[in-house]
């Protein structure tokens, strides 16, 4: 009996907090971010500190991102802010089958979630978790433990992408988490320059990406631009990763 084909699909992915689109100019510009955005050619985005829809009926700045960018989002909000939900989104150029929010602990500090959106690519299921961790220690510990009840307790089939802001730059509880259930992206096989926070001059590696299943990283890009320079407190990180499926399905890692 021949082996089943397997076919390689290039999918590229991106997070970048966005810190309510204002700038290191402090301009607060949604279409800026729209454009760097766009300007990352990214079949998915995370992104987090994203002012939503408000109260009023407003769209915030969101729908303003995803129309320069020319894709779909979903949004998990956080909290409210000015009259506006206040959090995580995701921006797809693929249809968007299924989404789910997870709340993490926050110990009386600002509210963080993980967000899980299930993306459609060439008839298969990509699961895409969104993460803004804390910035406290014991607070990241809690958050990380949450991280790998989710983690262990999804089972749906098909590949998963893990990736955000985990206000991490060494080697930290959700660290320790995430590489005992996932596959890091190892930065410095890619990159000389690794670092994300502050834009204009980065000295902090806070941004991560995580994955599962048969992905393979093709390359990564930290795109310094004149525009993502200012237009946010972080660059955003970029990979192009390459995701094997098997004829009739996904194939999982180890296959």
């Amino acid at each position: 009996m021949s082996a089943p084909r397997v076919h390689t699909y290039p999918v590229r992915v991106a997070t970048y907090n966005v810190h309510r689109c204002r700038g290191l100019d402090q301009r607060t510009m949604p279409e800026r971010i729209g454009a760097v955005v766009a300007g990352l050619e990214a079949d998915i985005v995370a992104l987090q500190e994203v002012l939503g829809p408000g109260v009023s009926g407003s769209d915030g700045h969101v729908a303003t991102i995803a129309d320069v960018a020319g894709m779909q989002w979903v949004m998990a909000p956080t909290r409210h802010l000015r009259g506006h939900l206040y959090g995580n989104v995701v921006l797809s150029k693929h249809p968007i089958c299924d989404h789910a929010r997870y709340e993490l602990p926050s110990q009386r500090r600002e509210p963080r979630c993980c967000q899980r959106v299930d993306v459609e690519i060439a008839g298969h299921p990509l699961h895409f978790f969104n993460v803004h961790l804390g910035t406290g220690l014991i607070e990241r510990r809690r958050q990380a433990v949450h991280l790998a009840n989710i983690l262990d307790d999804f089972e749906e089939p098909g590949p998963l992408i893990m990736l955000g802001d985990f206000n991490e730059w060494t080697r930290g509880p959700a660290t320790r988490v995430l590489t005992e259930r996932l596959d890091s992206l190892d930065l410095t096989k890619h990159l000389r320059r690794r670092r994300t926070y502050p834009g204009l001059l980065p000295m902090l590696h806070l941004d991560h990406i995580y994955h599962r299943g048969s992905i393979e990283v093709a390359s990564v890009a930290l795109p310094r631009t004149r525009r993502t320079l200012v237009a946010s407190d972080h660059l955003p990180l970029v990979a192009a990763l390459r995701v094997q499926v098997k004829a009739g399905g996904l194939r999982a890692a180890g296959d």
